[in-house]
């Protein structure tokens, strides 16, 4: 934008892990509290994607109407740019701060360069943003969970900012939101738990946020991200349930991973019978053994195990031998081992079965 219309408006960034951790929630309280000490404060972008908590931060705040774009068949809502600069308020909330617009709506390509021109007219902007956008890291957070960074915003477009603030929370937390459907729609679910919201990714992007809130450089955050990642390493699966002789399991997984210094995951699936009464005790040993854990619920428990194992690029799975009966495994099927076995085969996976007086039956 040119033309003399003074200094750069302020400029206030919500920066988040990941998804759900609250960072639209966040800018619109901010906003309301703007609005009520008297500031004209307007929402020139955001989206609720139906969750009641955004919704009823987003009410009573102005919006500027949002255009509609075509695009191979379908409508798509983008910030009118030009629109918020002819209303010119003195806050405008803009969420996504790396979103990339739909071909055709607007002079820019990207939503950051939208902003650059409100904040260059003089307006003020608070926007949120994720780690994993950054240009510097994005590269290695791919590498990292496996899912390609599509969406990203230059380092010192956000550095740029007058103050930046961290939505936080914890990995479980955020699982938590999303087993209860507050981050992406239900048949995303199983997918996102097994792959971008794995709890030590989910830990490894909250570090980097941190990092970056205490000022690294790019590099400084790539390398650090690099450290936590050996491509191409072995990693070891445990799978167990909440029965004596289940910590046997964890343990024999834990020993086997650390002699070929292999990460190991403790998988619980729990279905409609989640018997727990050992299961604060099996959570105690794969923390102790320095494990990670999880706990899936689903009523198909070799289907999930195995769907788990692929997303975590699992090389090797330990479970407990059965010790049920012959005849009762031929009227179930045959065991729950035996169907993992010729599962995990399929996807490539060795399966070690620890023997049946040490371990825990499946």
């Amino acid at each position: 934008m040119t033309g003399d219309v003074g200094p750069a408006g302020p400029f206030h960034v919500y920066l988040g892990a990941a998804p759900g951790t609250g960072k639209t929630v966040a800018m619109m309280g901010e906003g309301q509290r703007r609005r009520s000490r008297g500031a004209d404060v307007v929402i020139a972008f955001a989206e609720s994607h139906g969750r009641p908590v955004t919704e009823q931060r987003m009410a009573g705040l102005e919006i500027v109407p949002y255009q509609a774009v075509e695009h191979h068949g379908s409508t798509f809502r983008e910030m009118d740019t030009d629109g918020v600069l002819r209303r010119r308020p003195q806050v405008a909330l803009v969420d996504e701060l790396a979103h990339t617009k739909v071909p055709g709506s607007g002079r820019n390509g990207k939503r950051w360069e939208d902003i650059l021109e409100l904040l260059d007219a003089g307006i003020e902007v608070i926007t949120t943003v994720n780690i994993q956008h950054l240009e510097s890291v994005a590269g290695t957070v791919e590498q990292l969970t496996g899912v390609p960074v599509r969406e990203r915003v230059p380092d010192w477009v956000v550095r740029r900012a007058d103050q930046i603030e961290l939505a936080d929370s914890s990995p479980e937390q955020l699982r938590r939101r999303m087993l209860h459907g507050n981050i992406y729609p239900d048949e995303q679910v199983p997918r996102a738990l097994t792959q971008f919201f794995r709890a030590d990714n989910l830990a490894a992007l909250r570090e980097l946020a941190l990092r970056f809130l205490a000022d690294q450089t790019g590099t400084e955050l790539s390398a650090h991200l690099a450290r936590r990642q050996r491509p191409g390493s072995e990693r070891i699966l445990a799978s167990v349930i909440p029965m004596p002789g289940g910590d046997a399991v964890v343990r024999r997984a834990a020993q086997m991973a650390a002699s070929i210094d292999a990460d190991l995951d403790v998988v619980h699936i729990a279905g409609r019978d989640n018997g727990s009464r050992d299961l604060a005790q099996l959570r105690q040993v794969a923390a102790d053994v320095g494990a990670s854990w999880h706990q899936i619920h689903d009523d198909d428990l070799v289907s999930a195990l195995i769907e788990f194992a692929r997303g975590q690029q699992v090389t090797q799975i330990v479970v407990g031998a059965s010790r049920r009966s012959r005849w009762q495994e031929l009227i179930s099927g045959g065991s729950v081992v035996q169907r993992v076995s010729r599962r995990a085969a399929r996807a490539g996976i060795d399966v070690h079965i620890v023997a049946p007086h040490e371990a825990t039956a499946l």
